[in-house]
This record gives structure tokens, sequence and C-alpha cells, in this order.
């Protein structure tokens, strides 16, 4: 779907009710939570190896120039011991990019099997189709350009934030939907769609973020993994409802991203 045909259905939206959109999450979540556990875990078997390499580093550092009262860093000088903690803050920075890479590309591949599971399509895109190929390159983009706009929000005193978030999680759908489009034209139908539905997305992700975390913790907390994808629905009919989806490529698009 083009820019302007984007924004002109953005421009042209309908209401939405915040019930029908409840209620649709919880019953597609009926039909893809096994989906979303398994989009849950593959995220902890790659991001939890990262926290470790990210750690590794702190742990060798602080053995290595440990204070030892002369003021000499345990022999490394103080020059070297200042370089050593730039390159571990930039080397942890690495790893959160890449961790939210990871993150972004798994969870847009989720939207996409919502959207197979909701049409009565059948499952064909590969787990990892955005992590890959020429998608790989603009996942990494929008995951720097997502960072750099929570850091701009936080240094505005911290309020903003609960604005971005909006923009934000509608991000992730709009990309895994539209993947062709630059980084910049995402991030601007994210904000267009933000600006026009912010109260009841902003409604909808706090009760359904809620409500996948309490009833996870009541299954005994590993239920989290199962109910954690809960949260990410709402927006899915946010897209739907306003947007949605035209007949002539959906055919072109499940051809594309077959396995």
């Amino acid at each position: 779907m083009t820019l302007n045909r984007l924004l002109e259905k953005i421009e042209n939206n309908k209401a939405l009710d915040f019930g029908d959109i409840f209620s649709k999450s919880i019953e597609l979540f009926k039909k893809v939570w096994l989906q979303g556990m398994v989009h849950m875990l593959i995220l902890m078997v790659v991001v939890i190896p990262l926290i470790v390499v990210m750690y590794i580093p702190m742990f060798v550092f602080i053995g290595m120039a440990e204070y030892d009262g002369y003021g000499d860093y345990g022999g490394l000088g103080e020059e070297l011991s200042i370089g050593l903690v730039f390159l571990f803050a930039f080397l942890v920075l690495v790893l959160i990019m890449l961790a939210s890479a990871l993150q972004l590309g798994v969870v847009a591949h989720f939207y996409r099997v919502c959207k197979q599971v909701d049409l009565g399509h059948a499952e064909t895109s590969s787990y990892f189709m955005f992590l890959k190929g020429k998608y790989i390159g603009k996942v990494i983009t929008l995951s720097i350009a997502k960072f750099g706009i929570i850091v701009l929000a936080a240094l505005l005193c911290y309020l903003p934030i609960f604005y971005v978030m909006v923009p934000l999680q509608l991000l992730v759908v709009i990309f895994a939907f539209n993947p062709d489009l630059s980084v910049s034209d995402l991030i601007n139908v994210s904000f267009k769609l933000g600006n026009k539905k912010w109260i009841l997305i902003f409604g909808l992700m706090m009760i359904s973020s809620m409500l996948a975390t309490t009833v996870g913790y009541i299954m005994c907390v590993i239920g989290l993994i199962a109910t954690t994808s809960f949260a990410l629905l709402p927006v899915y009919y946010v897209y739907k409802d306003t947007i949605g989806f035209d007949d002539d490529e959906l055919e072109r698009e499940e051809i594309l991203f077959v396995k």
C-alpha cells in the first residue's frame, strides 16, 4: 500500500469501538496463543544470550580495573580504565540495538500470523522473514529510530514517553504489513494514526497489558510467556479496522512471503 493511500485511509477513518476491538482481540488470542508463545520463546532464546554476552565484559572490566586505593585502577591506569568504560558502554548500546531489532522482526512476523489466522489463510511465512534479505537493514534502522525517539522523549522530562508509546507500538504493525515503505514514511504513518486514535489505543494498551500480566502471574508466572502476546493484539485490530487490507495485495503479499 502506498504512503498516500495509507494517509488517505487514516484521514477518512471510521470511529472505532473500544469494546468491539477488545472482544475481537480476546477471540483472536484463543486462536493464536500458541503461536504467540512460540514467538515469545524465540525472543527469549535469542535475547537472553545477548544479555549474557553484555555482562561478560562488565565482569572482566571489574576484575581488571578494581580500584586498589592508590589511584592506579588495578595497574591499568586511569586513562585506560576510562577508555574501557566507553568501550563497554558502546558494546551495551550495540547489543541493545541488536536485541531491539530481533524483537521488532519477530513481533512483526507475529502480526502477519495474526492476519493469516484472522482471515482464514494458511500460515505460510517464516519466523525470521524480516530478519534476512532486504528487510534486515530496515529493521535495524527502525530499531535505531525507535531508540532515538525514546531517548529524545526521556530528555523532555519523561512525560512525552507516554505520548510516543502509542505511535511506536503502531510502528511495528504498520511495518509488518507495509515493509516496502521507507523508514521515514513508516514513522510518519505511525504518528499520523497514533494522533488520530491516541486515547483509544493507549487505553487498549494499558488494559490488555494489565490483563495479560495478571493472568500470567495467576498461571504461576510461567503463564506470562503464553499471555504476553495478548497485549499485542488490540493494535492489530486498530490497524485492520482503520486501514485494512486491499484485496489485490493480500494474495501478492502471501506469495511474496511464502517460506
